[in-house]
């Protein structure tokens, strides 16, 4: 039971690997995504309701959500055909996160991301994005995206600049 939370976490990397294989209109596409999705939204919860929450747990939730970034970009950058505004912002979000990567690497000698509210809310709006491309583009919707991510990032970045220890679980900036 100690380790259920971490087992999820870790299930939901080899499902994120598979996302690759298929296209993202496809059916099994969008099961392995949700299913990708849900077991995010639950390792948190079943570690804290167990009281399992460990540092471990931490960064497996943050190294899964870097790969689930980085496999989609690479599965949607290609067929998005993005507009040169919003690769310029993807790219000024990707830099802002990097350089929040080297801060906590510098100041901390480890890796790991933050679970911010604007991050679940960057999370949540990734979750449901590629879900929509089923019925169709909406750039507005990216524009919003990245709006919140780029906002979230900063925070990420300012939180670790003024932080005296590394804290996963901090919520905001402000709280």
């Amino acid at each position: 039971m100690k380790n259920v939370a971490n087992y999820i976490s870790l299930s939901r990397i080899f499902l994120i690997l598979g996302l690759p294989f298929f296209k993202p209109t496809d059916p099994a596409f969008v099961a392995l995504y949700i299913a990708a999705g849900l077991t995010d939204m639950v390792d948190g919860y079943v570690a804290r309701k167990t009281g399992t929450t460990s540092r471990l747990g931490e960064k497996l939730d943050s190294f899964a959500d870097f790969i689930m970034i980085v496999v989609l970009l690479v599965i949607l950058l290609p067929v998005l055909d993005l507009s040169i505004p919003l690769l310029i912002l993807t790219a000024i979000i990707a830099l802002v996160r990097i350089a929040s990567m080297v801060v906590v690497y510098i100041r901390y000698r480890t890796f790991g991301g933050l679970h911010t509210y604007g991050n679940k809310l960057t999370g949540l709006m990734l979750f449901i994005f590629p879900v929509t491309l089923v019925f169709g583009r909406a750039d507005w919707l990216l524009y919003l995206i990245c709006v919140v991510a780029l906002l979230s990032a900063l925070e990420e970045l300012i939180i670790h600049l003024t932080s005296k220890e590394l804290e996963g679980n901090r919520k905001s900036l402000f709280f």
